[in-house]
């Protein structure tokens, strides 16, 4: 088990009893030794639908009432409706979930009162935890309580709240449900703006979702839906619901940094804070200054609230995934947004839909008027840690090897180490290599001029990948 690029991931028959439990003791003592807790302090937790959520929450719980805290359990909820309850109570929370990655795994999320963990954070959790390691550890479930509900209405209304009213009232939206835990609370809010909702897919079964790398067999079915219900757009989530999923009334999934840069202009932001892995078209899109970051949300955070502490006012950040992060409070509608420096996948969606209701035409034609370069992304599951790390170093060891490894898709000009490797090509394309931080996965990112370049562009730099 290890931190990845937003809490801690493992396998499941790694994390179930021990491990979770003293993780969450080194949470606990955390924040206890640094003054974010007090005795009997509360501690919020949630979880998302994977089977063994249920058993990890409630030994989660166990170990922070043996440190002296009150979990309190908020159910199975989004991680941004748990964080945005945390804050307001100015508390730590935690949050059970492997998010898109397979049912095989899970792993949580750290909140302080601040909100999501710094890699310092990390760093500390991780330490303390070691040194339990070789101790003796209590893995006894915490007491069966009644599941606070204040945290999903409270999410409900912030986003009830943030566009005008009826503002959707003559679009036909899908919601793909599958097992994402905001399946419910997303028929919920676009109902309330007046939408025609039609729920699609709902499963039993726990389905990993990964927006950055929608699989073709989805895209068919999000396509099939589209055109069999006459669809304005098609919605969803990933497992924990802070990750959007938006087709376009074609059934074609939107970039999650196109949702992004909707998100920025809708909310009229100053400061934007993005990975190196969004559309490098992002700097042109737009009256705001934009800070790049490595892959991950607390490296996002990071830079949102430096931004923040130099008194810059309009900051907020989205991945490449989708997930937008606010550090400011922004006006919309008349109304506050509060900040809510976590992953949201609720704000993009109703960025995107409301562009669509406002403009008069398809999310397709909304998307292109962005004018953000055609970037593609998909990633090799099942490549083991070891050998990205071999790929990885072969290719920073010598440019002759960068050189001969990319001959078959063209020449290097010039090469970014930032997070993985991020490569320009001669005749304007780029092509990014980066091992995933939260699962044995490698991931390909490619930019073109057109579609026609940048689809064989990604076929010829995954197969170089697994030929390796």
């Amino acid at each position: 088990m290890k931190f990845g690029t937003s809490g801690l991931r493992g396998l499941v028959t790694d994390l179930l009893g021990a491990p979770s439990a003293r993780y969450a003791t080194a949470f606990g003592r955390y924040l206890l030794q640094t003054g974010q807790a007090q005795s009997g302090s509360k501690v919020f937790v949630a979880g998302d639908l994977r089977p063994s959520t249920p058993q990890i929450m409630a030994t989660c719980m166990g170990a922070l009432e043996r440190v002296g805290l009150t979990p309190v359990d908020c159910g199975f909820i989004p991680t941004p409706a748990l964080a945005l309850h945390a804050m307001k109570h100015r508390a730590a929370c935690l949050m059970i979930t492997g998010s898109h990655i397979p049912a095989d795994r899970n792993g949580i999320k750290f909140y302080t009162p601040r909100g999501e963990i710094m890699k310092s954070d990390e760093q500390a959790i991780t330490a303390l935890a070691d040194a339990i390691v070789l101790q003796e550890i209590d893995v006894s479930l915490g007491k069966q309580v009644e599941v606070e509900p204040a945290a999903e209405a409270s999410f409900l209304e912030r986003n009830r709240n943030l566009l005008p009213e009826h503002a959707l009232k003559r679009l036909r939206i899908g919601v793909y449900q599958h097992s994402t835990v905001a399946r419910d609370s997303l028929v919920t809010v676009l109902k309330s703006y007046g939408a025609e909702v039609i729920p699609l897919g709902r499963s039993k079964d726990f389905i990993p979702v990964d927006t950055e790398a929608v699989p073709e067999a989805l895209v068919k079915l999000l396509r099939h839906w589209a055109d069999m219900h006459r669809l304005d757009a098609i919605v969803s989530a990933d497992g924990d619901g802070d990750r959007p999923l938006v087709a376009d009334e074609t059934g074609e999934p939107v970039r999650g940094d196109a949702l992004g840069v909707l998100v920025a202009r809708f909310l009229g932001a100053k400061v934007v804070s993005t990975p190196v892995t969004s559309s490098s078209g992002v700097e042109a899109s737009g009256p705001f200054s934009v800070r790049r970051t490595k892959v991950g949300s607390p490296f996002v955070i990071e830079a949102m609230f430096e931004a923040c502490e130099k008194g810059e006012a309009g900051v907020m950040g989205f991945e490449a995934n989708g997930g937008v992060l606010i550090a400011s409070s922004f006006e919309v509608a008349g109304r506050l947004l509060e900040p809510l420096p976590t992953r949201d996948s609720f704000v993009p969606i109703l960025a995107a839909l409301s562009a669509v209701a406002r403009q008069g035409r398809g999310l397709s034609m909304v998307v292109k008027s962005l004018r953000l370069p055609v970037s593609l992304s998909d990633r090799l599951e099942n490549f083991p840690n070891h050998r990205s790390a071999r790929l990885m170093a072969y290719l920073r060891a010598d440019r002759d090897n960068l050189n001969r490894f990319l001959e078959p898709v063209g020449k290097v000009s010039r090469v970014s180490d930032v997070d993985g490797l991020w490569i320009a090509l001669e005749k304007g394309a780029t092509i990014h290599f980066r091992p995933s931080g939260n699962a044995p996965e490698m991931r390909c990112y490619v930019e073109a001029s057109s579609l026609e370049e940048a689809m064989p562009l990604l076929a010829k730099g995954l197969n170089l990948v697994s030929r390796f």
